[in-house]
């Protein structure tokens, strides 16, 4: 966690205010500041077997990421997801690993984020704290609210780390919220970050992304593919709003670069069991343009605001193999906004926004 002070107004000051009120035999209490928590998906712990399985048991039981009946689902997943899913998921993460910080990348560049909008925001009179949790693995949701309300916060913003909403992500995380506030005799306030998919500091971010890649780059690209990632069809069939999201962030950044529909295309990855997903899918999508004699591509993540196990390891890795290996000569994948100034000035302006009438 990371406390923001101005020396010409400290927290420690905003506490001694809010004591004199109290008897003078009172107990301390820390109440009068103000929270916020980054929240993404989650991370193993490590890439061996017991990591993984203890991680993907977590993320894939939850029944907003699974829909299907527990008595269906329950022995497909121990009987054969647990089993053999963590050795092949450990060596996916072993390619993208954080050797130096023994962490994923994810990891890494979450408490980057916290750290650096704990700077951004740091002229706020000294009431903020800033912190960051996942939602599947650690820091938990859980233990970074209690964190946070035992640091004096009365308040507090949870920001869920996804552009596009979907019941999937931002829903899930919102559960948990509550699971945590259940437990909670004395709760704080709470408000939830909606979806930004369409916020022009967030397009204009992309925007300027792409931009600055290609023209770094010795090559022209024939087209561009926004790679989401996917949800079953029947999700949006219930009426999920993700597909509409992630369509909407595409067109929005076709306007701004002035590019037609052929230029900068929607596709979804990362699909899993049985069900159809969302479509067009990622992978096939490469390997059709590269067998249709398309030789240059590029290919970037706006659904992601870090890179992960997704972005580097299935789009920079699998994705870039695919079109090599069908006839494209060059594939460059566009990194996440991550920790970027381009990615802050996005996480500010969002917490800025939503934060109006707290400070």
């Amino acid at each position: 966690m990371t406390k923001i002070t101005a020396s010409q107004f400290p927290a420690d000051h905003i506490r001694v205010l809010q004591s004199v009120r109290l008897p003078q035999d009172h107990p301390p209490v820390k109440t009068g500041r103000i929270g916020v928590l980054l929240v993404n998906l989650g991370t193993p712990d490590g890439t061996s077997y017991w990591p993984m399985r203890r991680y993907l048991r977590e993320f894939l039981s939850d029944k907003r990421v699974i829909e299907w009946p527990k008595a269906i689902w329950y022995p497909i997943l121990h009987g054969i997801v647990l089993m053999t899913r963590p050795k092949k998921s450990g060596k996916a993460y072993e390619e993208i690993w954080n050797k130096e910080r023994d962490e994923s990348p994810l990891r890494t560049i979450t408490r980057s984020q916290s750290d650096k909008l704990a700077e951004r925001l740091g002229l706020t009179g000294g009431r903020l704290s800033v912190d960051w949790a996942m939602r599947y693995g650690q820091p938990s949701i859980r233990s970074r609210l209690e964190a946070l309300k035992a640091d004096g916060c009365d308040r507090i913003l949870v920001f869920p780390l996804y552009p596009q909403y979907s019941a999937t992500t931002t829903a899930t995380v919102n559960d948990e919220v509550c699971k945590a506030l259940l437990d909670m005799r004395w709760q704080p306030a709470i408000r939830t970050v909606p979806p930004y998919h369409d916020d022009p500091v967030y397009v204009e971010a992309l925007a300027l992304s792409v931009e600055r890649h290609l023209a770094g780059l010795d090559f022209e690209p024939d087209l561009v593919l926004t790679s989401y990632h996917g949800i079953p069809q029947s999700y949006f069939r219930k009426g999920d709003p993700y597909h509409c999201h992630c369509q909407k962030t595409t067109r929005l950044m076709r306007e701004r670069l002035g590019w037609d529909k052929d230029r900068l295309r929607v596709t979804f990855q990362s699909r899993f069991g049985p069900e159809e997903w969302l479509q067009p899918y990622t992978d096939k999508t490469v390997e059709a343009l590269a067998k249709d004699g398309v030789k240059r591509i590029a290919v970037m993540n706006p659904g992601f605001v870090a890179d992960c196990l997704e972005t580097l390891e299935e789009i920079a890795g699998e994705a870039g193999e695919i079109f090599h290996e069908h006839g494209g000569e060059h594939f460059t994948h566009i990194p996440c906004l991550n920790d970027s100034d381009l990615g802050m000035d996005v996480i500010e302006a969002v917490v800025r926004r939503e934060l109006s009438g707290w400070i």
